[in-house]
């Protein structure tokens, strides 16, 4: 199977990461303008189960090095498909209310204060787990971005919501939600993989194969979790399965699948880096995020237009994106 050998290589691929999980959430935007969100998800569920098939198959199954997917997964013990298992269902349940704070608040608002959030508590998670790298580093790297996000909930707040402040609380209650429980999704994931992936310890799994019992997690719980979605909207109108199958076309199917294999591919990523960067520093860069998708909702969807005095806006909206990069330069200083 292809590994990483260097830890810029590493760093790299965290990059990517970054992108992929910053950017996946536009597709939801376009495919959501023409259908509701909820249906968006499950095209998005099957895009990332699909995609880590594919990667399975693929780089997942070339080379010398480590197991190959299918003798890989034939030897993997119980306790370690039920972690990577388990890790896709909360996962998808801090998803679900992730896309539901995107649905009220918009990108530029759910993504710094839900994957902030959970940037943090996941880089503490998974630094108290594994060790690895200075610590000192590390969490003002983590403190910079609490900073961003206490700055774009300020932000935030200086939209206009035409007398329904309960909007602006409930946007920002499931962006909380929602970086609490992805925070924690990530260390069940690594813990079903072996710390040496050329030389793969007996029962734990690959990379690969981790991803595909993660996404079947994923997949399965969305029968329940996207259920509960879709006929007791917390945001937007009720729908049905019904409606996936009528209203449905071929160019929001496609959409939504496009949306789950960007993020496949971002996972998949962070965890080949995690072995040579840490799971803590890939978790945290890949949580880098947060500053791509909030450029996104600024820049490109223009999120905060409205906002209440433009200079002041200008500034924090400024400050924010230094606190983020700052930060992030730190996180990668701390293994380096």
């Amino acid at each position: 199977m292809f590994i990483i050998g260097s830890y810029t290589v590493a760093v790299i691929f965290c990059l990517v990461t970054m992108l992929c999980w910053g950017s996946w959430a536009n597709t939801q935007k376009l495919a959501s303008q023409k259908w509701p969100f909820q249906l968006f998800y499950w095209d998005y569920v099957i895009g990332v189960f699909l995609f880590s098939l594919l990667m399975a198959f693929t780089m997942g199954s070339i080379g010398s090095e480590g197991r190959g997917f299918l003798s890989d997964i034939s030897q993997a013990n119980g306790d370690s498909m039920f972690s990577a298992f388990m890790g896709g269902v909360i996962f998808n349940f801090a998803n679900i209310l992730l896309v539901i704070a995107i649905d009220i608040a918009g990108l530029a608002v759910a993504f710094p204060v839900g994957i902030g959030l959970a940037l943090v508590i996941g880089v503490l998670v998974n630094y108290i787990a594994t060790p690895s790298g200075d610590p000192f580093l590390l969490f003002i790297g983590v403190a910079l971005v609490v900073v961003a996000i206490i700055i774009d909930a300020l932000i935030y707040r200086r939209i206009p919501s035409e007398g329904k402040n309960e909007s602006i609380m409930k946007g920002l209650i499931f962006s909380i939600l929602a970086g609490i429980s992805m925070g924690f999704f990530y260390r069940f994931v690594a813990a079903s993989m072996s710390l040496d992936f050329a030389n793969p310890a007996a029962g734990k799994m690959t990379p690969y194969t981790a991803l595909v019992i993660f996404s079947m997690g994923v997949f399965i719980s969305n029968f329940l979790w996207n259920s509960i979605n879709m006929y007791y909207p917390f945001s937007g109108e009720k729908t049905t399965y019904g409606a996936y199958f009528k209203i449905g076309k071929p160019r929001l199917h496609i959409v939504g699948i496009l949306g789950g294999s960007i993020w496949g591919l971002g996972m998949l990523f962070n965890i080949l880096a995690g072995e040579k960067a840490s799971y803590a520093v890939s978790y945290g860069l890949g949580q880098g995020a947060t500053m791509v998708s909030a450029a996104w909702g600024v820049f490109v969807w223009k999120e905060f237009r409205k906002a209440r005095g433009k200079a002041t806006v200008n500034m924090l909206t400024a400050s924010m994106f230094l606190l983020f990069i700052v930060g992030l330069g730190l996180i990668i200083l701390a293994k380096a």
